[in-house]
């Protein structure tokens, strides 16, 4: 049902966990689902880069995928290069994933941003 990519990103997720006094964090979750995404950002304040970023997920395994590849696209990403991550660039990096499941991008796509509009409140 799932292609290698999304086996490769389930089974061995990038940046799994909450990470030690993150800048900020960031929720997004489907109820229908019952997917949820969380997302934990480092960032430096001065070049203003993300220098750390781990994430928890509740949901299938398309959505942890998702959540591991976000993780690896915006570390070391300025905060403004993170917010421009898409949904699309998410699932083109993903590969073909059951039309059913192609919520878990826009999901994590939000998740990422909540994290960043968290990060700039504070800042």
């Amino acid at each position: 049902m799932y292609n290698k990519q999304v086996l490769k990103y389930f089974k061995n997720p990038k940046n799994l966990g909450k990470i030690k006094n993150p800048s900020a964090k960031g929720e997004a979750g489907n109820p229908v689902c019952g997917d949820v995404m969380k997302f934990y950002i480092k960032v430096d304040k001065k070049t203003q880069k993300i220098t750390k970023i781990g994430f928890e997920t509740l949901g299938c395994g398309v959505a942890i995928a998702i959540s591991s590849i976000i993780t690896e696209m915006a570390k070391g990403k300025t905060i403004a290069q993170a917010k421009k991550i898409t949904n699309q660039q998410v699932l083109k990096k993903l590969g073909i994933v059951p039309s059913s499941k192609k919520h878990c991008c826009i999901l994590g796509a939000e998740a990422l941003r909540a994290a960043i509009k968290n990060y700039e409140k504070k800042a």
